[in-house]
């Protein structure tokens, strides 16, 4: 592993905002740097409590000025699924107390986040303010009655004395995302016509006695952070001057800092997805700042969302957006993000590049979060990177993402390592997903590999194609082959026309495209090669994910004190071209795309009129009728009648993938141990979470 830099007392600090501390009265944050809260599924089942202790304890022992855990229910109403993280009873906050202890061991502070989904809870024992179903749970939750509403408020207030009990130096009240008490605040999920209903000092009363009565419980010295909502980004949400009552009643109550949560889960415009610009929502938090200081209010706030380097975060502090910054992710990208940053070693921080691969999509499946960069995320006390007891001398053919990920991760552990690749630079496919229009973060990756190779001695040699005999009687115990994959042949008739380019020739090589463009295969690559070809990527168009300006009139995000919500009319850029994006599966297009993600690619090329067709039958390809361009004609059903014939300028194939492994049996036939991994054992489309997990994982083991 890199060893930290010592800095001595003249030492200017490489970022004075973010490293300097924050007093809060009765105690003081070392920095600046929350670590926001995240579901891991670690939270759901006790047996994880000793692995979620190394998790967060890793990210104390790396700076955190203070960590936030995934949400726990107050109660089981409150579940985000059945048996999902509660902390209810005396019993279950002993079982705490392995983490706050692994935290505090390492000289870090730790809140927990109590959660109450509402009508989010993916469970038959939901509630809500009223009998209204959410779009994103199939269950309708029971309306709560007045005394069910005194039952939800008793149920935090003991949470949180739970918390206390079990070590925790305090306790955030999830108010934002759509979640419990975000419904009592908005017309649209509340209406009732109670003393919980109605005007808006009844709505939000909710949130208010919940702070004011927690106050009362855990006394004036103990951490109580309020995660209020300043965008909904739904139809209906709160105006500026309902989030700015409810900021100052908070306050009030008791609450030592207001976190800001962004977007309802609900909302149709992305928050923290790749494709959101750095930072993009930090002039809200700046708006509500400004407007509680000019009444005199100094309370702490928190900004939030697609804040990923140490740059970024300074930048935001020193330019007074807010007090503190929140990164979730940041920290499953790389633990020792703040120790790195303040001994001025920022080339060395993993950087989320905000994929949601590995730790939203895993969530959505049940599955434990981990990240994409950094495969030991949440897996600590599994995946351990140690040093060899015997170095061996290897060879890793191929530098793309698992080649990268298992040459570093042996170099580390003090191998002799040679990389070979016959490209002239590291990345494979990912330099070809990094010119996607949205996905410039994964830039960030390979810079990390690059900074691994220097500094760990790979003995890097690219544009050399290596073959069997280069490697035969080199001394090498093994050999990895990550030499990835190979466009798939569809073997169309007339593919050979000349206006038909792979994906390769328009990503790697840069051949010219025409206006009018044909996309064979809509999975991962098929939309990638959409946006870029609709956004003019290739033209030198520029991406909004790089312009906040832009990329805010894109989806219609507007200020919220002219428009209740945030929301306006989106005003997307015009397409480049005219596409069509074609597969041959039956049902929605792009199916194979994440979870949390895939609605956002459809959203973008439904803005850029990308018309999808799907249930196709490619028949065969030729000259256009017109004499321009290139005829295909498609047939589609199970009978394969009324064909039709297709104009295009160009044809793209993005038909899939076959793995690349040429070298594998003449390397075994001549006595070498042969591992493969990413592309080369099993083909995928730019699937980077698991070429990158695999190869941590061997490299760890060899």
């Amino acid at each position: 592993m890199l060893g930290a830099m010592t800095l001595t007392a003249a030492t200017p600090s490489p970022f004075p905002h973010l490293l300097s501390p924050l007093d809060l009265g009765f105690t003081r944050l070392k920095n600046r740097v929350l670590m926001g809260s995240m579901h891991t599924g670690l939270e759901d089942s006790r047996k994880h409590f000793p692995r979620m202790a190394e998790f967060y304890a890793e990210r104390a022992r790396g700076g955190v000025g203070l960590i936030v855990t995934g949400g726990f229910a107050p109660n089981i109403e409150g579940w985000a699924k059945p048996f999902a993280g509660t902390l209810a009873t005396p019993r279950a906050a002993q079982r705490h107390q392995t983490v706050t202890r692994a935290v505090h061991a390492e000289g870090g502070k730790i809140a927990l986040q109590i959660l109450h989904t509402g009508r989010y809870g993916y469970h038959p024992l939901c509630v809500a303010p009223s009998r209204i179903q959410s779009p994103i749970s199939p269950f309708t939750p029971r309306a709560l009655s007045a005394r069910g509403i005194e039952r939800q408020i008793r149920a935090f207030v003991r949470c949180a004395q739970l918390a206390r009990d079990a070590g925790y130096d305090g306790v955030e009240v999830m108010g934002s995302e759509g979640y419990l008490i975000n419904q009592f605040l908005v017309g649209h999920t509340n209406q009732r016509q109670d003393e919980w209903g109605g005007a808006y000092a009844n709505r939000m009363r909710l949130a208010v006695e919940i702070v004011r009565r927690i106050r009362e419980a855990v006394g004036p010295d103990y951490i109580l952070i309020y995660r209020i909502s300043l965008i909904d980004l739904i139809p209906g949400g709160s105006s500026w001057e309902e989030v700015l009552a409810l900021a100052r009643a908070i306050s009030t109550a008791g609450a030592t800092l207001l976190n800001t949560g962004i977007g309802w889960h609900e909302a149709r415009i992305p928050t923290i997805a790749t494709s959101v610009p750095r930072g993009a929502f930090t002039w809200v938090t700046r708006k509500l700042r400004d407007d509680l200081r000019s009444e005199g209010n100094p309370i702490p706030v928190v900004t939030s969302n697609r804040i990923n380097t140490p740059d970024v975060a300074e930048g935001i502090l020193a330019n007074g957006d807010a007090d503190m910054v929140s990164m979730a992710r940041p920290f499953l990208a790389d633990p020792d993000f703040v120790r790195k940053a303040a001994a001025g070693r920022s080339q060395d921080i993993n950087t989320c590049i905000a994929c949601n691969q590995a730790c939203l999509d895993h969530a959505f499946k049940n599955r434990l979060a981990s990240c994409l960069v950094n495969p030991r995320a949440c897996h600590e006390t599994e995946l351990v990177i140690s040093p060899a007891i015997q170095t061996k001398r290897y060879a890793v053919v191929g530098a793309g993402p698992a080649g990268l990920a298992a040459a570093t991760t042996l170099a580390q552990r003090g191998h002799d390592v040679h990389l070979f690749d016959a490209a002239e630079r590291i990345g494979g496919q990912f330099n070809m997903a990094k010119t996607i229009p949205g996905k410039e973060e994964f830039h960030e990756t390979l810079r990390y590999f690059a900074r691994l190779i220097d500094t760990n001695g790979v003995r890097l040699q690219l544009g050399r194609r290596v073959s069997a005999s280069d490697l035969v009687g080199q001394g090498f115990d093994a050999v990895v082959l990550a030499t990835g994959v190979t466009p798939r042949n569809p073997h169309i008739p007339g593919q050979e026309h000349p206006g038909v380019l792979s994906y390769i020739d328009v990503l790697w090589h840069q051949r010219p495209v025409g206006r009018r463009v044909g996309i064979l295969g809509a999975g991962g690559i098929g939309f990638d090669v959409a946006e870029y070809l609709s956004h003019g990527a290739d033209q030198g168009h520029a991406s909004p994910t790089l312009d906040t300006t832009a990329w805010l009139r894109e989806w219609g995000v507007g200020d919220p004190q002219a428009h209740p919500g945030g929301l306006l009319l989106p005003q997307p850029a015009p397409p480049a071209r005219e596409v069509t994006l074609m597969q041959r599966k039956p049902g929605k297009t792009g199916q194979s795309l994440g979870k949390t993600t895939g609605w956002i690619h459809r959203a973008a090329l439904k803005t850029k009129n990308v018309r999808m067709v799907s249930g196709v039958h490619y028949e065969r390809i030729g000259p256009a009728p017109s004499g321009q361009g290139v005829a295909l004609m498609i047939s589609q059903g199970a009978d394969r009648q009324d064909a039709q014939v297709l104009e295009f300028d160009t044809l793209v194939l993005c038909t899939g993938q076959e793995p690349l492994r040429d070298l594998q049996a003449p390397l075994q036939q001549a006595g070498i141990t042969v591992h493969l991994i990413g592309g080369a054992f099993e083909a995928g489309e730019l699937d980077a979470k698991r070429a990158i997990d695999m190869g941590t994982r061997l490299a760890a083991a060899m």
